[in-house]
């Protein structure tokens, strides 16, 4: 599933390429899974809208939406969510359309903007105002982030996947700063010292930071919106790594399941 890195590349990518252009018709699937909002709903706050500005909160696309060329003339917001294996390609209307195509949104530039998810996970609505249910991992500071685990009897690594206490961290990055802070997954949450939260605030920025600059990572079926893998996968320390030595000591990579998702840590290194 794509995280946080890899949205907000994602995001980046299309409002480069596509802010300010004007949607002139919309396509959308007969399958109703992708469909949070009704489609007649979603094709009428789209139509003839001007996209201002794309952008990512926690794991959704959000594209703002206007009538004209008045900045103050926002009318809704495009809300994607990804799911396992959505996409979003910026597309010549010549292209050949892939299988799973839900959606379409025709451009006045003569492009085309496609929703491509080929599991049906992923989910398109429209809403005045989105906001995450969780605060933003790379804007917290260090004693907010703190606090959301004081008292907690869960296992960190499930704290960190908690959307609403943290809106776009997942497996891949929650097990990176955990390796990075040094830091058992299965620990509780409660039983972090104020050393190891200010580590873990640290490494998972990093972690965070360093994945946007490399595009994400391409683990499964995640692109760009050029359709372009990623990069990060190149820099994983423990996910995906296991019985493979640990990078700092030789000692081979664990994967044990924790809330039904697998965890990657280095039994020597984490505590």
């Amino acid at each position: 599933m794509p995280e946080l890195p890899e949205v907000e590349t994602i995001a980046r990518g299309l409002d480069k390429r596509i802010a300010g252009d004007v949607i002139e018709s919309v396509w959308l699937g007969s399958k109703p899974e992708p469909l949070k909002s009704p489609a007649a709903e979603i094709a009428s706050a789209l139509q003839s809208k001007r996209i201002t500005s794309v952008h990512r909160v926690g794991k959704h696309i959000v594209f703002d939406l206007a009538v004209g060329n008045s900045s103050n003339g926002q009318q809704a917001q495009w809300i994607v969510h990804l799911g396992m294996t959505g996409s979003m390609l910026v597309c010549s209307p010549d292209s050949e359309r892939q299988k799973h195509t839900h959606a379409v949104v025709g451009l006045a530039s003569g492009r085309e903007l496609r929703f491509v998810d080929p599991r049906r996970f992923g989910r398109l609505s429209v809403i005045e105002k989105f906001e995450a249910p969780g605060k933003e991992p790379l804007q917290i500071a260090p004693d907010d982030f703190a606090k959301l685990f004081r008292g907690r009897k869960t296992p960190i690594k499930s704290a960190l996947l908690n959307q609403k206490l943290l809106s776009g961290v997942g497996n891949i990055y929650a097990d990176e700063s955990l390796f990075r802070a040094k830091v058992r997954p299965r620990r509780r949450a409660a039983s972090l010292t104020r050393n190891e939260l200010a580590l873990l605030h640290k490494g998972l920025r990093r972690v965070l930071q360093e994945a946007i600059r490399l595009g994400g990572s391409s683990v499964s079926d995640y692109v760009d919106a050029d359709g372009k893998e990623g990069f990060f996968q190149l820099r994983h320390r423990v996910y995906g790594r296991e019985g493979k030595p640990c990078l700092v000591c030789k000692t081979p990579i664990k994967r044990v399941l924790i809330a039904g998702r697998s965890s990657h840590y280095c039994p020597h290194c984490q505590k």
